[in-house]
């Protein structure tokens, strides 16, 4: 296993470093005074179309898609330390369009759309001339368990009809959101993974209705995460997102390279905020000396050192292994990217609000919201649980 860098994977880090340090980080702030300033809060502001446009002309655009040459075509293996690089700033995904939930919408589109809705829905996705939201989620059921949705998908003529409550719906309130991957029950008497189908809805259908926006933690989300329902909404059978029956085996297909970039951004956020820590703690003075000085603080910036390499190691394998051999044969190892990752980027981001002491928990830095993300995130894409639960079975199965 050499998980030395490629050419193409160093040339691009250091023109990302470059692009973040320049660019991005600089525009933070006025990214969210932009937003402030705006009537609505979820529509893009002009500082991120100008940061876009930057990474486009300097080639930093799309580096996530593998497919048929729409994207960079890195490997999962190249591509996760430049992940690490953008997940550094809470909007350094959305700069270089690889933000979710486009990106595995993007993935899936390309993988399992025909010709005319790759036309009409991928390209301009790459393009970023619109978004897209992913409506799996519902409030009733525990939807870590897809085999629980309850939203219906029922054939009538030459259309579907669909009927369903969906939350968290994360994309659904941007003004440029024209796409919704729906996935529901298309036979529910089916084979228990047959029973689901996902569907392509444009947002301007009727019988959508976006009940409220849901913030984490206090905190509300420029795309939005919506509650929605969605009442006897009709469109074409041609929208079928591959064959009836497919939903199930697409949602499997499409969380697996998008939980090594959550995990691989998880990083990111490690390492600013253990950036973050080291730089309180040899500025900030108590009781007659620096933090730095401090036995304790000393304790959480080494055991985060050693804690974030740790995960940035066990992501690299868990890319080597999809790359080498094919995503089912990384599952138990990206279940596991997927717990740890998460974990420890809360856990440094907490010593660094310790550090900062009521600043921390203010906005006055990104720790408060970098915080809340790593909480969420540990429920986001199935909650730890789920994939300890994975992770325990397979490891007894080698021993049955």
């Amino acid at each position: 296993m050499d998980f030395a860098y490629s050419d193409r994977t160093r040339d691009l880090a250091v023109r990302l470093e470059s692009f973040m340090t320049d660019h991005v980080l600089p525009a933070e702030k006025i990214y969210d005074e932009q937003i402030e300033a705006n009537d609505n809060p979820h529509e893009q502001p002009q500082i991120m179309r100008d940061l876009q446009k930057t990474a486009r002309d300097l080639g930093l655009w799309n580096l996530f898609m593998t497919h048929d040459g729409l994207g960079a075509g890195l490997t999962n293996l190249e591509y996760a330390p430049l992940a690490e690089i953008v997940g550094r700033s809470i909007i350094g995904n959305e700069a270089i369009n690889c933000s979710a939930p486009d990106t595995g919408n993007m993935e899936i589109l390309a993988m399992y759309g025909t010709e005319a809705q790759k036309a009409q829905w991928l390209k301009p996705l790459l393009d970023c001339s619109i978004r897209s939201a992913f409506a799996m989620t519902e409030p009733a059921v525990a939807s870590s368990d897809a085999t629980n949705i309850t939203s219906t998908i029922r054939r009538d003529g030459d259309h579907y009809v669909l009927n369903g409550r969906k939350w968290y719906t994360s994309g659904i309130l941007d003004p440029d959101c024209k796409l919704i991957i729906f996935m529901g029950k298309s036979d529910p008497d089916g084979p228990t993974y047959r029973q689901q189908s996902m569907i392509l809805v444009p947002t301007d259908t009727p019988g959508i209705e976006v009940l409220r926006d849901l913030p984490m933690f206090g905190f509300k989300d420029r795309l939005g995460h919506g509650e929605v329902q969605f009442t006897d909404v009709r469109v074409p059978v041609e929208n079928m997102l591959g064959e009836e029956g497919d939903g199930f085996a697409i949602a499997q297909g499409r969380l697996g390279p998008g939980r090594m970039h959550y995990a691989m951004r998880a990083v990111g956020m490690a390492e600013r905020a253990l950036d973050m820590m080291c730089r309180r703690a040899q500025e900030r003075v108590a009781f007659g000396g620096p933090l730095a000085s401090r036995g304790v603080v000393r304790e959480w910036i080494a055991r985060s050192r050693i804690e974030i390499d740790q995960i940035r190691l066990l992501v690299l394998y868990s890319s080597w292994l999809m790359d080498t051999q094919g995503n089912a044969a990384a599952r138990s190892e990206v279940a596991a990217i997927k717990v740890s990752a998460m974990e420890v980027a809360h856990k440094v981001v907490d010593r660094a609000v310790q550090t900062y002491g009521a600043a921390g928990v203010s906005n006055d830095t990104v720790l408060a919201r970098l915080h809340a993300i790593t909480r969420a995130l540990q429920i986001a894409d199935g909650p730890n649980e789920v994939h300890l639960r994975t992770i325990a079975r397979l490891e007894v199965k080698k021993h049955s």
